[in-house]
């Protein structure tokens, strides 16, 4: 989700603390999406009982697909980063128990290999600064892992799904990441209370079973994931949807490629920082790397969203005292007319009377409140959508002003 480090959640284990139907199922399954967020989605679609094919053009690790599936909709989804789109496949798909109990078996045989050293260790992946995430024997215990999985499962098979969602947990619990506010540092080796001699094992052998147990309770219907860009939604789905619950990326300038980069490293999604820049200028809100040197040449659409409110505030932050004014006024001019174009193609996917449901925080930016809710409303209204509100849900930070809204409005 949004506005969190995708990481910190990676790094918790198997506390999940929302539960549905009871049961800890799939949504806890690398804790990249907050109680919160999955409760929300839970509520939406609970009252939303009509809507038999849901859409989420944002599809982050796949909550509303999954949570869909698990009501009996047809739940689809979409999202332009591949990593993001394997996870939520792997999280929908549908698994026998013979699947379960092979899984259990490639886990055993997997650290039975690592334990004799009789697997050649990968090269480490191109990870800038690798050395700071990983203590030299963590790192050497992850290389031999991850050539022990490929080796004991055959390629693109469920049991290999399952293992490396256990992997990506495991990865991020051996490394010296801290996650104790928003962003991410480094500890120390004086500050890891880890046994890495005789630990590592253990972890992964734990992240298996977290993650088989979510993959036991299969959801009633299928869960679809899509590549594509939410920009150009129409030419990415098929038919008609009934209800769209979404939590599109926020305009606060964090990149969502930094939070992934690990994983998408250690899985082959990323072979180097240049790709991972390509990634987020493709992404809606993306800034990391190449992504931010091109802000500066950037150049607002004369087919963008055009607001008299959005105008004031770009100015506001262009003409403040600072360098980096006009690349931020053009970051924020950027994401409306990429959200602009969302909006515009999203309403060749709606039946009449479709409802929305899109959670998104505001930003503040030198002092300058972008309020991204009430901007949505505008475009919204501008494409023939009504019944628009904005309903706030929840204070973002410490500071006041930063609040995440459900902004909801009804397709004519």
């Amino acid at each position: 989700m949004t506005a969190l480090s995708v990481s910190s959640l990676l790094r918790q284990r198997a506390d999940y603390t929302y539960k549905f139907n009871s049961k800890t199922g799939r949504h806890g399954w690398l804790r990249l999406t907050p109680a919160y967020s999955v409760k929300i989605v839970e509520e939406i679609i609970d009252s939303c009982s009509q809507a038999k094919r849901i859409i989420d053009p944002f599809c982050g690790t796949g909550t509303t697909a999954l949570s869909a599936a698990y009501h009996g909709h047809k739940g689809v989804t979409t999202d332009i980063n591949p990593f993001l789109v394997w996870l939520a496949q792997s999280k929908t798909a549908l698994y026998s128990d013979k699947q379960i109990s092979t899984t259990y078996e490639a886990c055993a045989g997997a650290l039975d290999l690592v334990r004799r050293k009789a697997v050649e260790p990968i090269l480490p992946p191109p990870l800038h600064n690798i050395e700071r995430w990983w203590n030299p024997k963590a790192l050497f215990f992850l290389r031999c892992l991850r050539a022990a999985i490929v080796t004991v499962t055959k390629e693109r098979t469920p049991e290999q799904a399952l293992l490396f969602i256990a992997f990506c947990r495991t990865l991020i619990e051996l490394s010296n990441a801290a996650f104790n506010h928003q962003s991410m540092s480094f500890k120390n080796d004086s500050q890891l209370n880890f046994d890495f001699d005789s630990d590592m094992a253990l972890t992964f052998s734990e992240d298996v079973r977290f993650v088989l147990n979510g993959a036991k309770e299969n959801p009633v219907c299928d869960g679809h994931v899509i590549f594509g860009d939410s920009r150009k939604i129409s030419d990415v789905v098929a038919g008609q949807f009934d209800l769209v619950v979404t939590s599109p990326p926020y305009a606060n300038r964090m990149s969502y490629i930094r939070e992934l980069r690990p994983y998408m490293y250690w899985l082959g999604f990323l072979n180097n920082g240049r790709d991972a820049g390509e990634l987020d200028w493709q992404a809606i809100g993306g800034t990391w790397g190449i992504a931010t040197s091109r802000l500066s040449d950037w150049e607002h659409s004369t087919d963008g969203f055009k607001n008299a409110t959005l105008s004031q505030s770009l100015d506001q932050i262009t003409h403040k005292d600072n360098k980096n004014g006009i690349i931020l006024a053009n970051y924020i001019a950027k994401y409306f007319d990429d959200m602009w174009l969302h909006f515009q193609s999203l309403t060749a996917v709606l039946n009449r009377g479709a409802e929305l449901h899109y959670i998104v925080g505001n930003s503040s930016f030198y002092g300058t409140l972008v309020s991204t809710e009430l901007l949505y409303a505008e475009m919204l209204t501008a494409l023939g959508f009504n019944k628009i509100k904005c309903h706030p849900i929840r204070k973002r930070n410490s500071k006041k002003e930063l609040v995440e809204f459900d902004v909801t409005a009804t397709w004519k």
